[in-house]
């Protein structure tokens, strides 16, 4: 498939100290403060997404200490700090700043004494303070940083969420994608982008966006461009989607064995995430938006457990066993009685 072949490619090699910083109190809202060595964050960076408590390597075990990653110290540092005497206490923090950290964040509201902080402000590492708790700031902190370091990848077609699935439409050029994202705009849906997609994974997610430049723009072949949220409304658009399903639209080939009965899935693996993928033939007159709505309904009725397919293939087994006892029901009437409806 063309866009199963996009190699993957990291959203970031490294971020500053500062830019985290900024980032974290702005789109995250987690208040910090600045404690020590602020100013030389701009010179540090983070270049992986993983976090560090540095509790070993206060008691002076730095053998394994990942000092690249960014250092988070907690209550249980912290009360093994106050359990010291002074010297004790710069000792054991030598053992941290004597290696290229990029920054610490101290959580729960803790604090360290002013001289560990003079220490840290003459090695040039930025310590900053939060009141959040320990995990729940590691957790928001991991998340963005998931975010940043993220792999994506760019695939060509039209994304859309249709009754809140996320439904990549993909084809040869020229076969339509774009005319179908349009159909199902005006019956209500939303268009994610078209065109190009940026697929970015979080987790074991691949979440769909446009690109900057072609965000809620549209290419309609032999209209041209139009602008889907000033002529559709804001309810027509949306920002990022998760990707469920895959939808390829292939001209009608007689010789092409198509999926008749829904009981074996394809799938696509992008960014080693398995996604599902119908392969949809297409001839003049097949209504193309309406066949998109009902594949987003059947993946909630499969979501919910429940296969249309297999229950239509227990039915099959179920006259099959009635016939081997003399019985045929598949020529029986679907109801047993009609009630008078004459018209």
């Amino acid at each position: 498939m063309p866009f199963s072949s996009q190699p993957p490619i990291p959203i970031k090699e490294k971020i500053s100290v500062d830019y985290l910083v900024e980032k974290l109190r702005e789109r995250v809202n987690i208040s910090l403060l600045a404690c020590a060595a602020e100013k030389c964050g701009s010179d540090r960076f983070i270049t992986e997404a993983e976090l560090h408590r540095p509790g070993l390597a206060l008691a002076g075990y730095v053998k394994l200490f990942t000092y690249q990653r960014i250092q988070v110290i907690g209550n249980t540092e912290t009360q093994f700090l106050e359990n010291l005497s002074e010297e004790e206490q710069k000792k054991a923090f030598r053992n941290l700043i004597q290696f290229e950290i990029p920054v610490i964040f101290l959580t729960d509201g803790n604090v360290l004494p002013f001289y560990l902080i003079e220490m840290a402000e003459e090695a040039q590492i930025p310590i900053y303070s939060t009141p959040y708790e320990t995990t729940q700031f590691m957790y928001l902190l991991r998340d963005f940083l998931d975010d940043q370091f993220a792999l994506q990848t760019m695939v060509h077609g039209a994304m859309v969420d249709v009754y809140g699935i996320g439904i990549l439409i993909v084809g040869k050029s020229g076969i339509g994608k774009s005319e179908v994202a349009l159909d199902l705009v005006e019956r209500g849906h939303r268009l994610v982008a078209d065109d190009v997609i940026m697929l970015t994974k979080k987790s074991s997610v691949l979440m769909a966006s446009a690109t900057t430049m072609s965000k809620h723009f549209m290419e309609i072949r032999g209209l041209g461009i139009i602008d889907v949220m000033s002529m559709f409304g804001i309810r027509s658009v949306r920002y990022q989607k998760r990707l469920e399903v895959i939808m390829e639209l292939t001209l009608w080939d007689d010789t092409l064995e198509v999926n008749r009965t829904g009981l074996e899935h394809d799938h696509v693996k992008l960014l080693n995430v398995d996604i599902p993928l119908i392969q949809l033939p297409i001839t003049p007159g097949k209504n193309i938006t309406v066949i998109a709505e009902v594949i987003a309904m059947n993946h909630l009725l499969r979501h919910y457990g429940y296969d249309a397919a297999k229950a239509f293939q227990d039915r099959i087994k179920s006259t099959i066993a009635e016939k081997t006892k003399g019985m045929d029901p598949s020529m029986k009437r679907a109801i047993e009685y009609f009630e008078g409806d004459l018209e």
